[in-house]
């Protein structure tokens, strides 16, 4: 099990199972919502337990996905599409030591011109 939660303590949530070894998004949302690069875990909703949601707000990115954050404090903590059962979390909400990696870069066509992917992790273009 791990344990995550926002900055102000107002959204906290336990996750069972094993967690997927997590991706760097460099996609133009991620990047505006989290200020640079979103690395997050999924995993399937029936592993994720929240715990306290009292300021826990939804915003619907697009058409097809939506994102959680702590109308507190701001974190930005999920991502979830519509259509499917699973649950992207942001890692730097989860509790240390998480015993993962980054596994690779993806949305890579939309990166951010002012930096540049140095390490030699895959990058996909898209998810």
């Amino acid at each position: 099990m791990h344990q995550g939660s926002c900055l102000c303590g107002g959204v906290t949530f336990e996750t069972t199972g094993d967690l997927s070894q997590p991706s760097a998004c460099h996609c133009s949302q991620c990047r505006k919502q989290s200020g640079h690069v979103w690395a997050s875990t999924h995993m399937p909703d029936s592993a994720l337990t929240l715990t306290a949601q009292d300021s826990l707000k939804w915003h619907a990115a697009s058409g097809s996905a939506k994102r959680g954050f702590c109308g507190t404090c701001g974190s930005f903590l999920f991502w979830k599409h519509n259509d499917e059962d699973t649950i992207s979390v942001a890692m730097g909400s989860l509790s240390e030591p998480t015993g993962l990696h980054l596994a690779r870069h993806i949305f890579t066509a939309d990166k951010g011109d002012y930096y540049d992917i140095t390490d030699d992790l895959p990058q996909l273009e898209t998810s």
